[in-house]
């Protein structure tokens, strides 16, 4: 338990806690069932959707990690050589995960980080990033996704995955020319199950 607060810490920039109106578009805490089930692993299995990116030794940033469904299945495959940075706003979330990766003995390759609504705050350069389900929730998609793109190094690939129910083709365009123009250049466009989605590289 000291561990992984200590974790959560160290990767935290502040300890303010979020307005009515910051948390508006984020997906609650208590939803968090509905995020990580048997169905959804079904619909949106993870090796199938980030499999193909991930190597062994390699550093992962899982945007929006949520209760972790994404972060476990990476942290598997980068072996105790990698890690996995699970970044989300919400406190809850994070100790969910904590206890599901101590659960599957995985949390020495997971660190817990505590962003804010408007910035990141991490330092450390990735070689892969997932944003699954969650950039429509930022305020700031611009200032979200150039401070994205400053967290992959070079030839890093960042894979962005919407919600066709909730983010429109005209509005998901518009989140694609928006990271290409932080440097992001458009490799592909993966098919995931009910989703509209871009992978992208680091210029």
């Amino acid at each position: 338990m000291k561990r992984s607060r200590r974790k959560i810490d160290e990767f935290n920039s502040i300890g303010d806690d979020l307005t009515m109106n910051e948390t508006a578009r984020v997906c609650p805490w208590q939803h968090a069932w509905f995020l990580d089930n048997w169905i959804r692993r079904l619909i949106h299995n993870p090796e199938k959707i980030v499999g193909k990116y991930i190597e062994k030794g390699q550093t992962i940033l899982d945007l929006g990690c949520g209760p972790g469904m994404f972060s476990l299945f990476m942290a598997r495959m980068v072996g105790e050589e990698g890690k996995v940075i699970s970044m989300d706003i919400q406190e809850e979330m994070l100790q969910i995960l904590r206890r599901k990766s101590e659960e599957a003995g995985l949390d020495s390759r997971i660190l817990l980080h505590k962003s804010r609504p408007d910035r990141i705050g991490l330092r450390e350069k990735a070689d892969f990033a997932l944003a699954f389900y969650m950039v429509h929730e930022v305020p700031d998609k611009a200032g979200f996704l150039s401070e994205v793109a400053t967290l992959v190094k070079p030839l890093g690939r960042v894979l962005i995955v919407e919600p066709k129910l909730h983010v429109s083709k005209s509005s998901f365009e518009e989140t694609v020319e928006v990271a290409q123009s932080t440097g992001l250049r458009l490799i592909s466009r993966p098919k995931v199950l009910f989703s509209r989605t871009v992978l992208l590289q680091r210029v």
